[in-house]
């Protein structure tokens, strides 16, 4: 067990302890309500899931576009509270999905079931084990010194904003800004694992079984539209109909407006004429 602690996202700590604890303070939410500590938990779901769709995903899983150094650390920082695991770890993992992606090499690959994909995946062991011996996928992360002392210093973090949370606004702005907001959020990712290579439609033949789903759209701040991702995984634009919600393009969109993102890609119209779906 502790071996699947080591090689998945996020340290052993973060799993057995931490996880728990913000699912279990989400015990307390409705005894905790107000408006202001709902609307810390909304803001700081919008900022720390950036970290994750923006930054751990598309930047630094797939490098969909560049931003000046200061910049990605900054998202990749507010990746971090999300409870999601180190960006080294995250990024690996998910390398490892598109790489080996509705097989059993994949990391929470749907063949061994729903609740597999959503969340058994991070405490199986003997899988974690065979990944541990494959050749690093990170090694362009793993070079830098931000990133590895974030993996080091992991815990800290988290820890950090629940003590700062507690000083401004008591026991309500942690289960709220914390508890319920970790929560919501890491399901929501997990569900995009899950629920996104089960139901819904496909629009690109992507050659796996990556789905779109408006569902989980806006909730999941655009990666919802997983079988758009999955055709053209090195897009910074998952939405890529106008009315295909995607709240992160739509960031990465006015970074890039603004000169801070550069070699933002994007697929050709004759690369989408090559994934399409062609019916009879």
């Amino acid at each position: 067990m502790a071996k699947s602690f080591e090689v998945g996202p996020g340290k052993q700590m973060t799993k057995v302890v931490l996880f728990p604890l913000v699912i279990w303070l989400c015990l307390f939410a409705p005894f905790c309500f107000s408006w202001d500590a709902f609307g810390v938990a909304f803001v700081l779901y919008i900022i720390t899931g950036l970290g994750i769709t923006l930054s751990y995903h598309r930047n630094l899983s797939h490098r969909s576009f560049k931003l000046p150094k200061w910049l990605e650390y900054f998202f990749a920082y507010c990746g971090v509270h999300a409870l999601q695991g180190d960006p080294i770890g995250w990024a690996s993992h998910h390398r490892y999905h598109h790489q080996y992606v509705d097989t059993k090499k994949d990391p929470h690959n749907p063949i061994e079931g729903f609740w597999y994909s959503l969340i058994g995946w991070l405490y199986d062991t003997k899988a974690a084990i065979e990944r541990s011996k494959r050749p690093t996928n990170v090694g362009d992360l793993e070079n830098q010194f931000f990133y590895n002392f974030i993996r080091n210093t992991y815990i800290i973090h988290p820890i950090i904003l629940a003590t700062l949370l507690y000083a401004i606004g008591g026991f309500p702005y942690v289960v709220w800004g914390m508890g319920v907001r970790i929560t919501f959020f890491s399901y929501v990712t997990y569900s995009v694992n899950s629920v996104c290579h089960l139901w819904r439609n496909q629009a690109w033949n992507s050659g796996d079984q990556s789905r779109n789903n408006w569902l989980l759209a806006l909730p999941s701040l655009g990666d919802g539209w997983h079988n758009n991702h999955h055709a053209f995984e090195y897009s910074a634009r998952h939405g890529l109909e106008w009315w295909q919600l995607d709240i992160t393009w739509y960031f990465v969109r006015a970074l890039k407006a603004l000169s801070l993102a550069t070699d933002v890609k994007l697929p050709t119209d004759a690369q989408k004429k090559k994934m399409a779906l062609t019916t009879t």
